[in-house]
């Protein structure tokens, strides 16, 4: 990965300030089948099944904004702690970074073939929903996990 395409370290801290509260609002949405009625924004919508079987496509519509709101935030969040430089970026943090965001790709990908074969009807869109954030979620617990094993390993040897 080309350090050029990699934001400044002070994103990082940007981003948790964004990912943390995302995710705790994230994980209500979905638990508790939560949606602030009072967040209706109208806005230009490409498709949006609307009451009534009356599909409105390419229109203005009047629409619960919960569940975009909080997504946007996690995916700005994520890819903002994701894609922000460490302090000292080296070659082997390339390497570690490269590393985790195959095998997030790679373990994302075997999550879904299993829902493929496993999970039928409606359940089925929420795996699809979800799966939208598990390469981003998986990439940064599995590329913090190799920085924080290998600080305890540069720890030890010092």
């Amino acid at each position: 990965m080309t350090p050029k395409l990699l934001l400044p370290n002070r994103y990082k801290k940007i981003g948790w300030l964004i990912l943390i509260p995302a995710t705790i609002l994230g994980i209500i949405i979905c638990t508790k089948e939560f949606s602030a009625e009072w967040f209706h924004v109208k806005t230009f919508v490409i498709a949006n099944d609307a009451t009534f079987n009356q599909n409105k496509y390419f229109k203005i519509s009047d629409v619960n904004f919960t569940n975009t709101f909080v997504g946007s935030l996690f995916i700005i969040g994520a890819l903002l702690v994701s894609f922000s430089k460490e302090k000292n970026e080296d070659e082997y943090i390339n390497e570690l970074r490269l590393s985790s965001l195959l095998w997030a790709v790679l373990v994302s990908y075997i999550l879904l073939l299993i829902a493929f074969l496993f999970v039928y009807g409606t359940p089925f869109l929420d795996v699809m929903v979800y799966n939208m954030f598990t390469v981003l979620i998986i990439f940064i617990i599995r590329f913090n996990y190799l920085m924080y094993k290998n600080s305890k390993t540069v720890q030890d040897e010092k």
